[in-house]
């Protein structure tokens, strides 16, 4: 958890919800900088303990079970909604969910379970709905930041998701950067043979819009 320790009251929370190889110095830098922003950067680990994978094959061992399990997925991501709420610097009233590939989908399913979050934010996160939440409500805003050509999620599951969060009532938007593909926040996932390039402009881009949600949300 990071904030900033000069201001002694309470201020809105943001969770950060990690990618497939488990929480990391990423989401912890994305954590101090949004204590920078004012907020209190509350980067949660979904596997528990600080477990973390060190290859894609690891990293899949550990995402898998909680993709066939959405439910459970859900249930740690409104344990940890709930922990983020509890702390003294956090208001909690205006509190709210980001989270990156993986943590994306997190975020997402913590919205479609008609949770009582401000809003979530997905960077260039998977789309594909969970069996256990048609005909939920969606309270929480929604903003969806992606790479056009991200091979994990197409344009076609793109349309499906916005019609998914027509039909649940949320007040979504879509920012679609051209030219991009998976893992475009995060340098260090700059892997082009398995379709993920780190792109500066979509980093920044994606970036200062979330800093618009974040206005807007709180």
């Amino acid at each position: 958890m990071a904030w900033d320790d000069t201001c002694y009251e309470s201020r809105p929370g943001v969770l950060i919800s990690h990618a497939w190889g488990g929480r990391s110095d990423f989401e912890d830098n994305k954590a101090a900088q949004l204590a920078e922003l004012g907020y209190v950067g509350f980067a949660i680990d979904l596997y528990g303990k600080g477990v973390r994978g060190s290859n894609p094959d690891e990293n899949s061992v550990l995402m898998q079970p909680l993709l066939n399990d959405r439910p459970l997925l859900q249930q740690r991501m409104q344990i940890a909604l709930s922990q983020c709420r509890k702390q003294k610097e956090v208001d909690s009233t205006r509190v709210a969910a980001m989270g990156f590939c993986f943590g994306g989908l997190c975020v997402l399913d913590l919205a479609r379970t008609g949770a009582d979050i401000l809003g979530v934010a997905s960077f260039h996160g998977i789309f594909n709905p969970p069996d256990n939440t048609a005909g939920n409500q969606i309270t929480a805003k929604v903003l969806v930041l992606h790479g056009w050509d991200d091979h994990l999620a197409t344009p076609g599951q793109v349309v499906s998701l916005a019609e998914e969060l027509t039909t649940a009532g949320s007040d979504w938007q879509i920012h679609g950067y051209g030219h991009t593909v998976h893992a475009f926040s995060n340098p260090k996932a700059n892997d082009p043979d398995h379709g993920n390039v780190y792109s500066p402009d979509a980093d920044r881009r994606s970036w200062q819009n979330l800093q618009i949600f974040l206005a807007e949300l709180f």
